[in-house]
């Protein structure tokens, strides 16, 4: 690690990956017996997307910051990242 690159928070960053991938999951089952709706898909994929959007948004915050995250930092963090490169 280069002296100019942040430490990555993995703790924090496997915390919302765990999160988004036990909801892709939980869609994926609903999708494979017929059971997923267009409503339920809708909030099921919001909450993945927000986990993902965390995952980025807070992977340099240190854990005693995120433990005490405000609403406005919950809203911003998460927002889909505006710094990461589109492919």
């Amino acid at each position: 690690m280069t002296a100019n690159r942040k430490h990555l928070n993995l703790e924090i960053i496997q915390s919302n990956l765990s999160e988004a991938i036990e909801e892709l999951e939980t869609l994926r089952d609903l999708a494979s017996t017929g059971e997923l709706n267009e409503a339920d898909f809708q909030v099921r994929l919001c909450h993945v997307y927000h986990h993902l959007n965390f995952a980025w948004n807070i992977k340099h915050v240190p854990t005693e910051m995120y433990a005490k995250l405000t609403k406005s930092q919950f809203k911003r963090w998460g927002k889909y990242p505006s710094k990461i490169e589109t492919l």
